[in-house]
């Protein structure tokens, strides 16, 4: 591989969404924000949607991650893929669902399993929402506030929805029992538009739409990666690579992944410093989602410039 041909630690534009890559451009930090302050509030749901790839799960992740760094605000339970594990002196208890693809039943033991309930696999659902409302209620006379967090929430089934509404109507005199926030498609937004579940629409308190990288992020993005993954120098990408990538990415940051790893693979190959554009349109030209409107620009610019050598050339000869 080429980590050591540009003297990296690790692999700068790794699909796997890990915190420690989190690039804190407007929209990012935006969503953060919101999901910082709704979760303070303690009030209904919160919702985030955004476009494939756009950095949801991650986002999800360094949420969870800012919630749980501060020793005296956070206390998390649950380690299924990536939740952060441990106890401490402090408020919040978050939980983590990353395939809510779940029949009602199922979503309740799978809270129960994060919630590191001991129930007996026999239990029905109304055995399971009861162990599960008597725990939430301990966490609440010990001061401490439940966060759910389901990604890819636009598979829920609209049962299961339901059955989550129905867990944040729980309340002490002063504040609900649970949060959720739902990380999810587009699709999710029009899955809420149905009318059984127009009690749950009611509830959204707080919501953000994950947007892409701007071209100038996209410049900033590259760099942040590069940095945290042990690269030296100023940048693999010159200005003219990262204009196409923006393009045939239009700023999609998984894409954006994909296609800066596979030219620095044919960089390497080459064995240059720098990512040229060449490497960037064959890359781009190999990655089935990446937007190819800019072939057309290419030929468009050809095709001016062939114009213009001839118009050139009949005043010539005239």
């Amino acid at each position: 591989m080429y980590l050591a041909h540009f003297g990296l630690r690790e692999l700068p534009f790794s699909l796997t969404p890990d915190t420690s890559f989190f690039f804190a451009c407007t929209n990012y930090q935006e969503g953060l924000n919101t999901l910082l302050v709704a979760a303070r509030t303690g009030e209904g749901f919160i919702k985030i949607v955004g476009e494939v790839g756009n950095g949801k799960t991650l986002l999800c992740r360094k949420f969870i991650a800012t919630l749980n760094s501060d020793r005296e605000t956070a206390t998390a339970i649950g380690t299924q893929d990536g939740g952060v594990s441990g106890r401490h002196a402090a408020k919040f208890i978050t939980a983590y669902i990353p395939n809510p693809y779940l029949e009602p039943r199922s979503l309740l033991l799978a809270l129960a399993e994060e919630f590191r309930i001991e129930i007996d696999s026999s239990y029905d659902q109304h055995q399971l929402l009861k162990e599960l409302t008597r725990t939430l209620l301990n966490f609440a006379r010990e001061g401490k506030r439940v966060l759910v967090c389901l990604d890819e929430a636009q598979a829920m089934p609209l049962e299961s929805l339901e059955m989550l509404r129905l867990l944040t109507n729980l309340e002490t005199e002063k504040r609900k029992l649970m949060q959720v926030v739902l990380f999810g498609q587009p699709e999710l937004d029009e899955r809420l538009k149905q009318n059984s579940v127009r009690q749950l629409r009611q509830r959204i308190s707080f919501q953000y739409e994950l947007q892409g990288l701007h071209r100038d992020e996209m410049d900033r993005y590259l760099r942040h990666r590069l940095a945290v993954a042990g690269f030296k120098g100023e940048t693999l990408f010159g200005p003219r690579t990262v204009n196409l990538l923006h393009r045939v990415t239009r700023g999609t940051p998984r894409l954006a992944n994909i296609i800066a790893h596979k030219a620095l693979m044919l960089t390497y190959a080459e064995g240059r410093q720098q990512v040229q554009v060449r490497h960037v349109k064959k890359a781009a030209a190999d990655t089935p989602e990446s937007h190819k409107d800019w072939m057309m620009w290419v030929w468009w610019s050809a095709a001016a410039v062939a114009v213009s050598a001839l118009v050139a050339l009949g005043a010539w000869l005239r």
